[in-house]
């Protein structure tokens, strides 16, 4: 039985709560921790647990703990997960991993120096309309990929940076670059890897009570393809896409293919090539099915990786890899220029102190409430 301490009793912890009761055999929560007094004991008799209550994560490293699940706001992710790490707990973290690429460094050595293991939350992975279109690019049955159009499209009113951490680059550590479109950059480069340079704007167009975007754009240049990628909170209805636009076809999400029937002046018929579209559902159709999705299925994953001494399928590089990018996306966006991949680690973006100097202050945060009432909406509409 593994015994697992949630840290962060906010808005994304009943979505990992939820998903842990789902393996009664498997796990128990056995501790909940949240600095706001009251907030754990509370989180405790909504779900109807057995489980000890603290305001301070110290309080729990030294107990018998096999599984430290991290829900806390950004800025704290790194000490959180080193300190578990180091007193001998596998952790998973919520994204984003950390604030900066020199924290997620000190969170990868802490893993290696403890020899316990580290996930970090990216469930959309989890999804079988992503799981597919990774599969079947990496297939090469569309042919290579000539361009990529991600919209990380959300909704936000003015009242979600009245929050006590949100809304400040110290806190939160970015907007919706960070915050939001963590996701669907996390898919891209799971799909196509780290681009070789990154071109951003970063704006603030409906938050004046926050210092950081609400709005960004960036194109991605990849060999032979580019990627753009738009993320947002102001986007009414959040109609999410991943499209890509390959040789012989498109592929999207949610689920589309698309090949065209040309002339052979290369001017393409109305009709499409249903052939193409059968052998898409024939390959797909040999994949193995998913158990679970979302947060069910990457906690059911790390759970896995503990029972049999295995690596989780999410692992820090992989979270890591996801803060380069936005990284990038921050440094090109903050000094109007194009940013080269991978970033030097000299490099003053790398850092928390480095980032802060550079960056934007769109607004200041003039608000700050305590906690809200009521449960956050995980995920868009992907319509």
């Amino acid at each position: 039985m593994i015994t697992v301490a949630v840290i962060g009793n906010g808005g994304i912890c009943p979505a990992h709560i939820d998903a842990y009761l789902r393996f009664p055999d498997r796990c128990r929560i056995v501790a909940l921790v949240d600095i706001i007094p009251g907030k754990a004991d509370r989180m405790k008799e909504r779900f109807h647990l057995d489980c000890a209550t603290y305001t301070d994560h110290h309080d729990i490293l030294g107990l018998d703990i096999d599984l430290v699940d991290i829900c806390t706001p950004p800025f704290t992710h790194a000490e959180i997960a080193i300190n578990s790490l180091l007193a001998g707990h596998n952790v998973v973290c919520e994204k984003p991993m950390a604030a900066s690429l020199e924290e997620c460094d000190a969170v990868l050595k802490a893993r290696d120096e403890s020899g316990k293991k580290l996930a970090i939350i990216a469930q959309n992975r989890f999804r079988k309309e992503i799981r597919d279109i990774k599969a079947l690019i990496a297939s090469g049955i569309a042919g290579k990929v000539r361009d990529v159009r991600i919209d990380s499209f959300w909704f936000r009113a003015h009242s979600y940076y009245d929050l006590w951490w949100r809304g400040t680059w110290e806190k939160e550590g970015g907007g919706c670059t960070l915050n939001h479109a963590v996701h669907h950059i996390d898919m891209l480069g799971w799909i196509m890897g780290l681009p070789r340079r990154v071109t951003s704007v970063l704006a603030n167009t409906g938050h004046d009570n926050a210092e950081v975007e609400d709005l960004s754009v960036s194109v991605m240049e990849y060999p032979g393809a580019l990627a753009t990628v738009t993320a947002s909170v102001v986007h009414h209805g959040e109609d999410q896409k991943l499209i890509f636009q390959c040789e012989k076809a498109r592929l999207s999400a949610p689920p589309d293919c698309f090949a065209s029937i040309t002339h052979p002046n290369g001017f393409p018929e109305k009709q499409p090539d249903v052939g193409f579209r059968e052998e898409v559902d024939a390959f797909l159709s040999k994949l193995p099915a998913l158990p679970y999705e979302n947060h069910t299925g990457e906690l059911d994953d790390v759970l896995s990786a503990i029972e049999t001494d295995r690596q989780p399928a999410i692992t820090g590089e992989d979270g890591r890899r996801t803060i380069e990018l936005i990284t990038a996306i921050y440094k090109s966006g903050s000094l109007h220029m194009p940013v080269s991949l991978p970033l030097s680690p000299d490099d003053p973006f790398c850092t928390v102190e480095g980032i802060r100097a550079a960056v934007p202050h769109f607004y200041e945060k003039t608000t700050s409430v305590t906690d809200f009432e009521g449960d956050i909406v995980v995920g868009g509409s992907q319509k």
